[in-house]
């Protein structure tokens, strides 16, 4: 792996993650390019930044289960590819219902040159330390549609204060929100703002 970057579990123990885009269980329907193994991976900024984030998010009961960070440029590639094949429906219903595969780019859900490459973005949720169940958010992950918009209407109140606190949570600690997705957010100090890496997650 690339200096100055970790799996974020060796630097926060006791961290959930379930990586996505290593599974079958994303917006492609399998595995994507660049994610050998189920972990994820970060800065070094990004990971001490997360630890922050996961003894606050502790200290109210929560726990942070991250289901990205770091994507390989080739990943972002084999999203394009894909955007650009026939659709077949195995994943519209659950992550595009209302757009076709194209304007995922359009409307700003995926983008060519994506932050997660700069190695300090990370995807994630909260959790109940006590029960282990997701809090409940009003959309899953890559939920590709304005029901996964900060300040979306639609979702139940005690989502909607569910997403609020996440945001309140890793803005204290030094992120910033991305409008149009509950789940990502940014090291607002981040790095390596203008580079874009290319290793693979192994």
């Amino acid at each position: 792996m690339r200096d100055d970057f970790v799996f974020v579990d060796d630097v926060a123990s006791g961290i959930r993650w379930d990586a996505k885009y290593a599974t079958w269980d994303n917006f492609t329907g399998k595995p994507v390019d660049g994610y050998l193994v189920n972990r994820v991976v970060g800065t070094t900024a990004l990971c001490a930044a997360l630890k922050k984030a996961q003894e606050k998010a502790a200290s109210q009961g929560f726990g942070l289960l991250l289901w990205d960070g770091y994507r390989p440029q080739h990943a972002v590639d084999c999203f394009l590819r894909w955007s650009r094949q026939p659709e077949d429906g195995r994943t519209k219903h659950r992550h595009y219902p209302r757009i076709d595969r194209a304007e995922m780019f359009e409307k700003g859900y995926v983008a060519t040159r994506s932050g997660h490459s700069r190695g300090s973005t990370v995807d994630l949720t909260l959790y109940d330390l006590a029960s282990g169940e997701l809090v409940p958010m009003g959309g899953d992950h890559d939920l590709m549609d304005p029901l996964s918009h900060h300040g979306a209407p639609g979702i139940k109140p005690v989502e909607t204060r569910n997403r609020e606190h996440l945001r309140s949570l890793m803005e204290t600690c030094g992120f910033r929100a991305y409008e149009r997705e509950w789940w990502h957010y940014t090291l607002a100090d981040e790095p390596y703002p203008d580079t874009y890496f290319d290793f693979p997650v192994a």
